[in-house]
């Protein structure tokens, strides 16, 4: 859910606000990061007081609170920092893509030319 909420809020910036890719990913984690992180502590908080648990019946339900509660927290991080950049990767293959097809040029590949350099074909 937690990179849910954050892709919703960049496509949301991209689509209402026309940023562009890499500033809609940073206003959307800036947004939304201390939603995200209270979600996933209070579930990861609200979980504590099972796993302490001592009595014979809860021993069934302590692996199960134990995984759910390191799940959360292993996935949380996940979403704060593996998402925005493979978001940006799969623009920048997007944008490679469009490139080599012709299209909508989406931002071209850098070279020399477009870096302010000289190319071999203008020096001619």
């Amino acid at each position: 859910n937690d990179s849910l909420v954050l892709i919703d809020a960049v496509n949301t910036f991209r689509r209402e606000e026309g940023m562009s890719a890499k500033d809609a990913v940073v206003a959307a984690g800036q947004r939304r990061m201390r939603p995200i992180l209270l979600t996933s502590l209070t579930t990861f908080f609200g979980l504590i007081p099972l796993i302490f648990e001592t009595s014979p019946q809860a021993r069934f339900l302590i692996p199960m609170a134990l995984s759910l509660a390191y799940g959360v927290a292993f996935t949380t991080f996940i979403a704060l920092l593996l998402v925005p950049p493979l978001y940006m990767i799969q623009e920048d293959l997007q944008a490679l893509f469009r490139w080599v097809k012709g299209g909508k040029s989406g931002g071209e590949p850098a070279t020399e030319a477009n870096l302010g350099g000289e190319s071999a074909a203008t020096t001619g």
